[in-house]
């Protein structure tokens, strides 16, 4: 059975209340940095606004708890509050409800009837659910959006801990399941480590032995690649000649490394100012179709709070943006979930576990 993306439910406009609504109000910035009063916030959800003549217009980018303005050409946009200026024209209205000319679409595609039953047990996901369809849409959708989509990784460091986890990321980034990836320096410092000494924390990643002085380790890979100049130039001299980093490099697949406080080093390449950072996740993340958030929690609720649950594609077509989130831990799932990213799919598991499994169930499917 092919793999078919869910339909979107269009609004319709011509019928009540939206045939007599208003037009959207949109207000001066008067200070660069500061919205007007009443602006209004976007959510992840697809967002008309009645612009005029009764054409409501569809944003085809978004992100959470932004602003849209108006440009000059008339056309909307979606802004962060750091980077509104001076005259810039915000929408204003808390109504979502089409009745100040603004629309959120809360149920784009039809999930509110999935969710209408009666009384049920286990109707939360913990680690007693039973994933194993889980995986199998997860496979359809990877096999789907490795030629039609944008598949956007995002993980945290624990997935180059494991050889097997890392060799089995490295082979999914080789067979095109990932065109971006998002992460902190702590998983290219490890998988450098790994590279280099066979450790990650000073700790062999298969054995689990704790190596002699290891502790020193990603201390010496980020000294070493920080004498080299970057990642990129110890891939090509031939000193980093495995692990995630060097497949990424050598499919020359996009990648983010956000910096924070609690960074070693850093590895050249990680971006130190904050806001920097978030603006290159964000050029990534407004490509996603699907994310897949892998142990890491404050990556995953940033990367959520960038990704609406839809996209436009060519022809105007409205898809959804799935959005995976993989942990041991249900609180990580929950607070992704309270956060806003009301559209996350969680798998609650060991991260190691999980690559390792999904590599081998795409392998198997692509032998069929």
């Amino acid at each position: 059975m092919s793999f078919r993306l869910p339909k979107y439910i269009h609004p319709d406009f011509k019928e009540p209340p939206f045939d007599a609504a208003p037009e959207v109000v949109f207000k001066r910035v008067e200070q660069a940095g500061v919205a007007p009063q009443n602006y209004h916030a976007t959510s992840i959800y697809p967002e008309y606004f009645h612009v005029g003549k009764g054409e409501w217009r569809l944003l085809r980018e978004t992100r959470m708890d932004c602003v849209v303005i108006r440009e000059e050409d008339g056309s909307l946009a979606v802004r962060e509050f750091r980077h509104l200026k001076s005259g810039d024209q915000v929408a204003c209205g808390r109504a979502e409800d089409g009745t100040e000319g603004i629309f959120v679409n809360s149920d784009p595609f039809g999930h509110e009837a999935d969710n209408a039953r009666g009384f049920a047990f286990r109707t939360r996901v913990t680690r007693e659910t039973a994933f194993s369809i889980d995986y199998d849409q997860l496979y359809d959708l990877l096999e789907h959006d490795r030629k039609k989509g944008f598949i956007l990784w995002v993980l945290g460091p624990s997935v180059v801990f494991d050889r097997d986890a890392r060799n089995a990321f490295t082979l999914l980034v080789r067979r095109g399941y990932v065109h971006a990836m998002l992460a902190g320096n702590a998983l290219a410092v490890h998988d450098v480590e790994a590279s280099l000494f066979g450790t990650a924390l000073g700790q062999e990643v298969y054995s689990k032995q704790a190596a002699p002085l290891g502790h020193y380790h990603h201390l010496d890979a980020i000294n070493r690649i920080r004498s080299i100049g970057s990642i990129e130039k110890g891939v090509s001299e031939g000193t980093v000649d495995t692990g995630v980093m060097r497949a990424l490099i050598n499919k020359k697949v996009p990648y983010v490394l956000a910096g924070s406080i609690r960074d070693d080093g850093p590895l050249p390449g990680v971006i130190a100012d904050v806001y920097t950072a978030q603006d290159r996740m964000r050029a990534l993340a407004r490509r996603a179709t699907a994310v897949i958030a892998l142990a890491t929690q404050l990556h995953a609720i940033a990367t959520g709070n960038m990704v609406p649950c839809y996209q436009v594609t060519e022809g105007n077509r409205v898809r959804p943006i799935f959005f995976y989130i993989v942990d041991m831990s249900e609180f990580a799932v929950n607070k992704l979930a309270n956060r806003g990213s009301l559209s996350a799919r969680s798998i609650l598991t060991n991260v190691q576990d999980f690559v390792v499994t999904a590599e081998r169930g795409l392998r198997k499917r692509a032998k069929k």
